[in-house]
C-alpha cells in the first residue's frame, strides 16, 4: 500500500476494517516490524537481543498490555536468531496471549516476574532464575557465545547477567533505528491518531472560556480521546496566562482568564501509535505582543518544514531554527526542548532527534517514512505570554506532509469577543 502524496492528506480512514476500503492490515504490520527487528539482529555481533523497553517488546512480540506495567521493568521479551520471539509476561496475561495472539507459539509465552522494580529484593531469587532461564535458551539456539544485546536494565539483571557468563551490549541503539522508517501501515495509525486530536482540538477552541479551569481542558481532552478510541493518553499539558513563559511542561487548577494566550500538548496513542500536538489560543481576545509571538513561532515552524526533505541531514534542518539566544535563553541546553523535532511511532521520542544542541555533532539523512514532531516556541514581548506551535511530519519522495490539521496558520482566538 503506497503512501499518497502530491498534496492529498494522508488516510485516516477509522477505527475498523472494512472490506470495501484497504486499511490498516495490522498482520502486515506486525511482519514488518518483526521482520525490522530481526535485520537489526542480523546485522549486529549479537545472539540475541534480550528487550525490556515496552516499545521494543511491542514491535517484536506485538502484544501489550496497559501502560501501569510498563515502567515496572517486570515484562521482557528474547529475539534469537532463527527463532520466534520468546515473551515473559505478567500473570494472567500469558493466557490472554496463547489465546489471542496465535502469531506467537504458545510455549513461547511464559510467565516472569522480576520484582517491580526492586520491591521484591534481589535476593529472593527471580533475577537468578530469569538470568538461568535465558541462558539455557541461548545455549539450545547455538548462540550462548555471542554477545547479548540489551535495551533498558535494571542493574541487579546486567549484574547477574554477567555472574553467569553472559556478556552484555547496547541493543537500544539497533532497536531505534530498526523503528525509523514507517511502514504504510504504522503512517495510517499515525494519521489516525491526529486526527482524532485535530477534534479535540475543535472540542477545546468551543470550552476554553474565562472561568475553565486548565485541569477542566485535560479532564475534556482525557474523556474526548478515549471516547474516540485512545488506548493510552500519555499527558495533556495545559498553560495558560502568566503560566506560558517560562514554559512549565505541566498543567495546574489555574482559572483562565479573559484576554489570556494558552497552549496546549496533547500527547496519545491510538493502536499504540502516538501524537505530540501543541496548538496556541487566545482567550476571548489577543494582544499585539501575543500576536506578535505567534507570527515569529509561525515563521520559525515554516522555515523548519520548508528545510525537510528526504536526503537532508538532520544538521541542515536545525540551522533553520533560531538559536537558544535568540529567544532568551544563555545556551542550547538550556533551551532544549522548545525549539527542536522528534520522531514519533510506538515510543513519543524516537529518531531522528533534530536540534541544536545534539544535530550539529552528529547529523542524520532525513530517509522517505520518517515520522517527527517538530515544535517551536516563542515567547511575547510582554514578557509573561507565549506561543507555541507543534506539527506532526512525514517525510515523502514529495517533500514534507503534514499530519496535523487543526488550523495554526495563524492564531486562533477562542470564543471573541
Amino acid at each position: 500500500m503506497a503512501v499518497q502524496l502530491g498534496g492529498r492528506p494522508l488516510p485516516a480512514p477509522g477505527h475498523g476494517g472494512v472490506d470495501y476500503e484497504e486499511r490498516v492490515d495490522f498482520q502486515r504490520l506486525r511482519a514488518y516490524r518483526l521482520s525490522r527487528a530481526r535485520a537489526a539482529l542480523e546485522s549486529s555481533e549479537c545472539g540475541a537481543f534480550l528487550l525490556f523497553d515496552f516499545y521494543n517488546i511491542r514491535y517484536t512480540t506485538q502484544t501489550w498490555i496497559g501502560g501501569a506495567l510498563g515502567d515496572k521493568m517486570i515484562r521482557y521479551a528474547l529475539l534469537t536468531r532463527g527463532q520466534e520471539p520468546m515473551l515473559w509476561d505478567f500473570g494472567s496475561a500469558v493466557k490472554h496471549h496463547q489465546l489471542h495472539s496465535p502469531w506467537l507459539p504458545t510455549e513461547h509465552n511464559r510467565p516472569g516476574f522480576l520484582g517491580f522494580r526492586g520491591a521484591v529484593a534481589p535476593t529472593v531469587g527471580l533475577m537468578t532464575q530469569a538470568v538461568a532461564e535465558i541462558k539455557s535458551l541461548l545455549v539450545e539456539a547455538g548462540v550462548a557465545g555471542l554477545p547479548v544485546g540489551v535495551d533498558i536494565v535494571e542493574p541487579p539483571f546486567l549484574f547477574e547477567m554477567q555472574r553467569q557468563g553472559l556478556t552484555v551490549v547496547d541493543c537500544q541503539q539497533l532497536m531505534l533505528d530498526a523503528r525509523v522508517i514507517k511502514s504504510a501501515d504504522e503512517i495510517m495509525l499515525l494519521s489516525q491518531a491526529a486526527a482524532m486530536v485535530d477534534g479535540v482540538y475543535q472540542d477545546i477552541y468551543e470550552a476554553l472560556k474565562p472561568g475553565v479551569r486548565e485541569n477542566e481542558i485535560v479532564a475534556l481532552a482525557n474523556k474526548r480521546l478515549y471516547e474516540m478510541g485512545s488506548d493510552q493518553v500519555e499527558a495533556v499539558n495545559a498553560i495558560s496566562g502568566e503560566r506560558c513563559n517560562p514554559h512549565p511542561h505541566n498543567f495546574t487548577d489555574r482559572v483562565i482568564r479573559p484576554g489570556d494566550q494558552a497552549f496546549f500538548d496533547i500527547i496519545h496513542s491510538f493502536n499504540g501509535y502516538r501524537t505530540c500536538y501543541y496548538r496556541t489560543f487566545a482567550v476571548g481576545r489577543s494582544t499585539p505582543a501575543q500576536r506578535d509571538a505567534y507570527q515569529q513561532a509561525r515563521e520559525w515552524m515554516d522555515r523548519g518544514i520548508d528545510g525537510i526533505k528526504a536526503g537532508v541531514g538532520t544538521d541542515q534542518v536545525a540551522a533553520l531554527l533560531p538559536k537558544a539566544e535568540d529567544f532568551g535563553f544563555p545556551d542550547e541546553l538550556s533551551a532544549f526542548g522548545l525549539q527542536f523535532a522528534h520522531g514519533l511511532g510506538l515510543g513519543l521520542h524516537e529518531r531522528p532527534i533534530i536540534s541544536r544542541l545534539n544535530s550539529m555533532k552528529e547529523p542524520l539523512e532525513l530517509q522517505v517514512g520518517m515520522v517527527f514532531a517538530l515544535e517551536t516556541y516563542c515567547p511575547a514581548s510582554d514578557g509573561f505570554s507565549a506561543a507555541r506551535i507543534e506539527e506532526e511530519i512525514v517525510v515523502t519522495e514529495d517533500g514534507p506532509q503534514v499530519l496535523t490539521l487543526f488550523p495554526a496558520d495563524e492564531l486562533v482566538v477562542a470564543n471573541r469577543y
